[in-house]
């Protein structure tokens, strides 16, 4: 399906989300979360503290130093730190366990393999159009088979604020030298894809197959439910 709720002006550049977009990523974090889990889980003390420990470490390490909300990277790592400093652990033992901890989730994070039939429509989109990845997610591209499918990868927090913040959109069209209305940016969130799209004057595509409730109100310019619906914007 695909439904236009607006004329798309002609673009040169389609900027994809990562996760949920081109790939089902709900069972790649469940993963990355227990192989991180469990490496807490076998220290001393850690599992003592219960189950809401982790998150109440995280929300007080954001309250600390709230710019961490832009980057899930750094909000991870320095919630580790917080986690094994409080239970006791020295300097040298809280980095050891820190660093093993987060590439155990890291690992896990990116044991992805993106469907062919979505590697061959972005090949095919890359005829026509420059692609580049703009996401506010902590995945490592490289390490995994969308690694030089994009002539620009832009993640939130090392390349500037999460959407829908217009920060990484900003820098796309600087860093590509257009016109932001010459990008058409795709994915799965109205919250972050669509509003942070529209608050920078991009073009959007909101794939609309999650069965999630979402704040933002705003129509996305084109709605489909199926990612290879975009072969409709390849020039004949």
């Amino acid at each position: 399906m695909i439904r236009f709720n607006r004329a798309i002006r002609p673009f040169s550049v389609m900027s994809f989300d990562l996760d949920d977009t081109l790939y089902n990523n709900h069972p790649i974090i469940k993963a990355a979360v227990s192989a991180q889990q469990n490496y807490l889980n076998a220290l001393p003390r850690y599992q003592e503290q219960g189950t809401q420990y982790w998150q109440q470490c995280r929300q007080l390490a954001v309250k600390q130093t709230p710019a961490l909300a832009d980057n899930v990277t750094q909000w991870r790592k320095h919630t580790l730190h917080l986690a094994l400093t409080k239970l006791g652990f020295n300097e040298e033992e809280v980095i050891r366990h820190a660093n093993n901890a987060y590439n155990a989730f890291a690992e896990a994070r990116s044991n992805i393999v993106v469907d062919d039939s979505v590697l061959a429509l972005l090949q095919n989109l890359a005829q026509h159009f420059t692609l580049i990845a703009i996401t506010n997610g902590n995945v490592e591209i490289e390490r995994f088979n969308l690694n030089n499918q994009f002539a620009l990868v832009l993640q939130a927090g090392m390349h500037g604020k999460a959407k829908p913040h217009t920060a990484l959109f900003d820098k796309a069209a600087a860093h590509l030298k257009v016109e932001k209305n010459d990008i058409l940016h795709i994915g799965d969130s109205l919250d972050t894809d669509v509003q942070g799209a529209h608050n920078a004057g991009c073009q959007s595509v909101w794939l609309n197959n999650q069965r999630a409730q979402y704040a933002y109100k705003g129509l996305a310019d084109v709605e489909i439910t199926n990612i290879h619906a975009l072969t409709h914007f390849i020039r004949s």
